[in-house]
């Protein structure tokens, strides 16, 4: 990433919307701005297989294996503005095959640490566990709260957006889903 490229821009924006970029308080923000757009989307650098890297372990276990209320924060890809929430991923274990539980965090972490929506990120975060697992089935739920839709725009402050990725047996299962949910925290059908 191209800090220098990243502060005069962000000089430039400041000066745009009628601010002095030399004044005391916003001296060092386009410094600022270029290191916190570096953390806030390092999910472009990061490489899935390195965030795998032998996380993959053979245990006989053929029940479901949930990770409720991942926080997440993300950035919408269309007003870059903050999207906070939670995430629950469960799958079932084929042929005895698991991943470690803080490697299920880190891959919803890679995904939201991108320009985002967010229903683009739970497809991601499905698919990316089913690919790595081969598993029988994967359930991802993420609500999220929507800054561009409290500060800006609706200005609906209490809005939360829920989004549902199904894959294998949570998807061809009526059970399986509803288990999935009951154990999340959230109403069965």
């Amino acid at each position: 990433m191209d800090y220098e490229k990243i502060e005069r821009c962000v000089r430039e924006i400041l000066i745009e919307i009628g601010e002095d970029p030399e004044r005391e308080g916003l001296a060092g923000t386009p410094g600022r701005v270029a290191r916190s757009l570096d953390y806030l989307t390092s999910g472009y650098r990061a490489d899935i297989d390195q965030l795998v890297n032998r996380a993959v372990f053979t245990q006989e276990i053929d029940n479901m294996v949930i990770v409720r209320d991942i926080d997440f924060y993300s950035l919408c890809e269309h007003h870059m503005l903050p999207i906070v929430g939670r995430c629950h991923v469960g799958y079932i274990p084929k042929d005895g095959k698991i991943i470690g539980v803080s490697k299920l965090v880190r891959m919803v972490e890679m995904y939201a640490r991108r320009l985002q929506i967010q229903e683009r990120l739970t497809e991601q975060i499905a698919h990316t566990l089913m690919e790595a697992l081969k598993p029988e089935g994967v359930g991802v739920i993420v609500e999220g709260h929507h800054l561009c839709m409290t500060m800006r725009g609706v200005e609906k402050l209490n809005s939360i957006m829920t989004t549902s990725a199904v894959l294998g047996s949570f998807h061809d299962s009526m059970p399986t889903r509803n288990e999935f949910l009951t154990l999340i925290g959230r109403r069965a059908i």
